[in-house]
């Protein structure tokens, strides 16, 4: 009885031991197959792409605004507006280092960095025989010479009585591709830093005001902000070129120390280890609205930003400031292409619901009908500045990893492994050299420096043979 009860555990261990070897011989098929990480990286570019096209981080109404709606509430219902700091797309990269890993322990490993064992010389499709004469000895010694004098590393085992000679050159090279792994590695992990610790966002500060950023605490006051406008002359017209535009700021840290900054573009200014980006700027205004001539209490009279409505009546009319206009020609009623401020105005534009009913330009100092004895008119305009922030705390890991990558690739493709195999075979004073050689780039490429290795050993032992007659 008990020997059938031993022996049915012995059973169902060896059940489990084949079950468990079996799924780890699957995992390992699949996740060092080339093709699945093909598949796992083009999944991760995709991914990325999207996170470039679609703005990150927005409030839903921003995408309610700027896609049409069936886009827009496909992408919120994806919720692609956080691709980064989704579990998809961190799951994803932890399969790509899976795969990464499991490739190079499995496949990069084992082909690129093989053990010391004999081989068949004349089935290898680089290999020489050179008959020598000589003590064995002495033989040996000068193959050693020969190669270690020419930088080649020289090791010897022994295999069933004979002893081969194994020369490497660039041995070290063979792990180019580990390099670049590990760099890619570094990578991942500055990304995974990222969407844990990490945030990014913008936000619009008007001059002479002042914007708390989230998250960080800093206050930011924006003193003055000022541009500059170059026209350029070209063969279809004057082109009108921003060639600068700059905040003056006094920004306030978690700590309350108070210090000046000036915000240039592609400088940005460092607050509590996050970046302060100058991403734009643009024109605030504010609109007065009146019914039969007095003001319509409860419309605001905040400064407005481009795209910003107010209502109008409870039925859902709504005035939108649609846009700024530098300049008005006032011989035509249009707007100037010149974006200097000169004689101002602004588009607005009048929905009945989400229909839009119309729009009209308005210029400062003037009003704007909108029937049932509502008038607008535009009172001032003010600069602002648009400011991009963005705290990475893994930047430095995904530099350095960038500068492993390229030096593994550098040393994978730049740099050629070779290996050559050196039997020797005879006896008394005949004796045959075997050498072969392989690479891990093929044959081709070594093909030419293998017969120049080749002739010059030969040409060595001929200088030997002579010196010593």
């Amino acid at each position: 009885m008990e020997t059938s009860k031993n022996l049915g555990i012995r059973t169902l261990r060896s059940s489990l031991k084949s079950a468990l070897d079996g799924t780890v011989r699957e995992f390992l098929s699949l996740f060092s197959n080339v093709l699945f990480a093909v598949r796992l990286l083009a999944a991760w570019a995709f991914l990325t792409f999207i996170g470039v096209i679609v703005d990150q981080g927005k409030d839903p109404s921003f995408y309610l605004s700027t896609y049409p709606p069936p886009l827009a509430r496909l992408v919120l219902r994806l919720d692609l507006v956080n691709i980064y700091h989704s579990y998809g797309y961190v799951a994803l990269i932890g399969l790509i280092v899976t795969s990464l890993t499991v490739a190079t322990f499995v496949r990069v490993i084992p082909k690129r960095m093989p053990p010391l064992r004999p081989v068949m010389i004349e089935k290898i499709p680089l290999h020489a025989t050179i008959s020598l004469v000589g003590e064995e000895q002495s033989i040996r010694e000068r193959i050693e010479g020969f190669f270690r004098t020419r930088g080649w590393m020289i090791r010897k085992r022994e295999f069933g009585g004979t002893e081969w000679t194994f020369a490497d050159k660039h041995n070290w090279a063979r792990r180019g591709v580990l390099v670049a792994h590990v760099g890619f590695v570094l990578i991942a992990a500055g990304t995974t830093i990222y969407w844990a610790l990490g945030f990014s966002g913008e936000t619009t500060v008007l001059s002479g005001s002042s914007v708390r950023i989230p998250r960080t605490d800093a206050l930011i006051h924006l003193e003055r902000f000022f541009y500059k406008i170059q026209p350029v002359a070209t063969k279809s017209g004057i082109v009108y070129q921003p060639i600068d535009y700059v905040s003056d700021l006094i920004v306030t840290d978690r700590e309350g120390n108070t210090r000046k900054e000036r915000l240039l573009v592609n400088h940005p200014i460092d607050i509590d280890g996050t970046l302060y980006y100058q991403a734009s700027y643009g024109f605030a205004v504010n609109l007065v609205v009146s019914k039969d001539g007095r003001p319509v209490a409860g419309i605001a009279r905040e400064s407005l930003h481009e795209g910003d409505a107010i209502p109008l009546d409870a039925n859902g009319e709504s005035l939108e400031y649609a846009r700024f206009a530098p300049s008005i020609d006032r011989r035509t009623g249009a707007i100037s292409p010149d974006p200097r401020v000169n004689d101002p105005g602004v588009v607005l534009a009048v929905f009945d619901a989400d229909r839009p009913v119309g729009q009209a330009l308005v210029p400062f100092g003037g009003s704007l009908d909108l029937g049932n004895g509502y008038r607008v008119s535009p009172q001032r305009w003010t600069l602002f500045s648009g400011i991009q922030y963005r705290h990475d705390p893994g930047i430095p890991l995904v530099g350095l990893g960038a500068f492993v990558l390229l030096a593994g690739l550098c040393i994978s493709f730049y740099l050629l492994p070779a290996r050559l195999y050196v039997r020797i075979e005879g006896s008394g004073r005949a004796w045959s050299v075997g050498i072969a050689a392989t690479t891990v780039k093929g044959y081709d490429l070594f093909e030419d420096q293998f017969r120049a290795i080749v002739a010059e050993f030969e040409q060595s032992e001929q200088h030997a043979l002579k010196a010593h007659a």
